[in-house]
């Protein structure tokens, strides 16, 4: 049986040092703003993982009005949804990852982002892709105010 989810995020800029894309910290003159670590790629996974099982969404499973989710690190959140699928004998056939963003630049990224992931899921690095792509000066993104994350998987079980 295979399964397709999809997923989106998205986070607002503010002040910080750094964002965390794909579970990779990327120096940046600011930050997102989020109850987690708000690493909108990996929550856009999660999300298409969860799609993909039929299992609600991120903010059911992690929901930011409870406080032992606060500054959580979205590697820890993957891994633990990840883990369930996989007990239930679901696979990754592949993950195909977009972040949207005028800032930061993702090209000096784009490896250590597809390394994380697949490590992450325990698949090959070729099970995962990643871009990135910007909206052209358009929009929130295109202001510079926030980033969005879009993510497809193919799940097969058994």
């Amino acid at each position: 049986m295979l399964r397709i989810g999809q997923g989106v995020d998205v986070h607002a800029f503010c002040e910080g040092d750094h964002v965390m894309l794909g579970g990779v910290r990327i120096p940046h003159h600011q930050g997102f703003a989020a109850h987690s670590d708000g690493d909108v790629l990996l929550h856009a996974l999660i999300d298409a993982l969860l799609g993909a099982l039929g299992w609600g969404d991120i903010g059911e499973w992690f929901p930011p009005s409870e406080d032992r989710w606060k500054d959580a690190d979205s590697k820890h959140l993957l891994t633990a949804v990840w883990h369930k699928a996989q007990e239930q004998g679901w696979r990754l056939q592949n993950a195909d990852l977009t972040v949207v963003a005028e800032t930061p630049r993702l090209d000096p990224w784009k490896a250590a982002i597809r390394a994380s992931v697949a490590g992450l899921l325990q698949v090959e690095q070729e099970a995962v892709s990643i871009k990135a792509t910007t909206t052209e000066k358009l929009g929130f993104c295109g202001r510079q105010e926030g980033v969005v994350a879009l993510a497809v998987v193919l799940l097969q079980h058994g």
